[in-house]
């Protein structure tokens, strides 16, 4: 597996040019110098036995290619053409696929309905953390080649790049070609961005939406990634959702029946994160989703984990970490992002981190974190007047 890290996305882009690097990662495989559009390019790599894949994030992008071990050194310069020099072509093209994918986030008035985009929005608000990763349809009308262009020179650079190789390989002869299409890439620098202003009290917001179910998300505003609570947040959230025995799913699902599925995730960027659990239900049920989701979190918050829930939380987590490097797709992402952010911790490392931390350590982060004042709650459905005011009630009683 090739894969290399850039620090581009929304958290770096402004109010006008939002959704530019995701339309840019949509066109460094519309071709090549030597591969000149987006079929060529894709028969290039599929006749090697590659894959190609590409994802933006808030606050970084990922190009890879998975490819037999055997073809690596033939697909690697096909894969710096593509980092190195997109022709960029195709333009409109694009425009139609990306365009339908922001409308897969939209209703039939051009509203925004896609519970995650609102949910940061509602918590970050016009800080670019709370953006969509994909911009908007009046942004990607205004998106030319010359501002990719120049997006691409100032963001694809050593300083903000990491490319990282796993898999059954020669370090030896992979290594130097490695060097050999990327050494002399510009420094460049990584993005400047800035702090998102504190959030100071709950936040509620319903977005009327025809459909059979009401997406709920509760969010609480979270640690960075360096920050010294991140470890015990990372606990918190396995605590809450690490398979169906864990707290969210047994509570609600298995005990109760309130909804199909429960989740929970936790991001952390830079310098901020967001902790938030995403659950559907009918709409005559969404209050019955809320009111268990916070009970759940103020029981772990005001009680803590208990050791023997602690303990199997780290047994899987270690297992996890152990497995992860059996997947050269999973090492290339782990180490290349680790790269990227500057924490640079092995699977290993990243495991005795969390090893250490205590069932007072990740009760005294709840109590820091799961606060009304860090609190936003989404939910986008039909639910009626008194619905939603029932919903906006359970939020501000936390």
């Amino acid at each position: 597996m090739i894969e290399a890290h850039v620090r581009v996305g929304s958290r770096f882009e402004t109010a006008t040019d939002n959704g530019v690097s995701h339309f840019l990662e949509h066109m460094l495989y519309r071709g090549t110098a030597r591969h000149p559009s987006a079929h060529e390019l894709a028969l290039a790599f599929e006749e090697l036995g590659g894959s190609l894949d590409a994802a933006t994030y808030v606050d970084h992008m990922t190009l890879g290619v998975s490819v037999p071990p055997e073809n690596i050194a033939r697909v690697l310069p096909i894969f710096a053409e593509v980092f190195r020099a997109p022709i960029l072509g195709g333009l409109d093209t694009e425009k139609g696929i990306v365009r339908e994918e922001i409308l897969e986030g939209l209703d039939d008035d051009g509203l925004e309905i896609d519970a995650d985009n609102l949910v940061r929005r509602l918590s970050f608000g016009d800080h670019p953390l709370g953006y969509p990763i994909t911009g908007t349809l009046l942004h990607l009308e205004r998106f030319d080649r010359g501002l990719l262009e120049r997006h691409h020179a100032a963001r694809f650079v050593g300083d903000a790049t990491a490319v990282t190789i796993a898999g059954p390989i020669d370090p030896e002869r992979v290594l130097p070609a490695l060097e050999a299409l990327f050494g002399d890439l510009p420094g460049g620098a990584p993005p400047d961005f800035d702090a998102p202003p504190p959030q100071a009290e709950a936040r509620f917001s319903h977005v009327r939406h025809a459909s059979s179910q009401t997406d709920l998300r509760v969010a609480f505003r979270a640690p960075g990634d360096h920050h010294a609570d991140e470890p015990a947040v990372e606990l918190l959230l396995r605590c809450l959702d690490d398979g169906m025995a864990t707290r969210l799913y047994h509570e609600l699902c298995d005990a109760r029946g309130l909804c199909y599925d429960v989740s929970a995730a936790f991001e952390a960027y830079s310098d901020a994160g967001l902790l938030d659990i995403a659950a559907e239900a009918a709409p005559e049920r969404a209050a019955a989703v809320l009111e268990k989701v916070l009970e759940v979190l103020r029981t772990l918050r005001d009680e803590g984990p208990s050791d023997t829930e602690l303990s199997r939380v780290k047994e899987r987590l270690g297992w996890q970490l152990r497995e992860l490097m059996d997947s050269p797709s999973a090492v290339t992402d782990y180490v290349g992002f680790g790269r990227l952010t500057g924490s640079g911790r092995t699977p290993k490392e990243r495991y005795e981190t969390l090893c250490a931390v205590s069932r007072q350590d990740v009760r005294a982060a709840a109590e820091r974190w799961l606060t009304r004042e860090r609190l936003s709650v989404v939910a986008v459905g039909s639910a009626s007047r008194r619905a939603s005011d029932a919903l906006a009630r359970l939020v501000h009683r936390f």
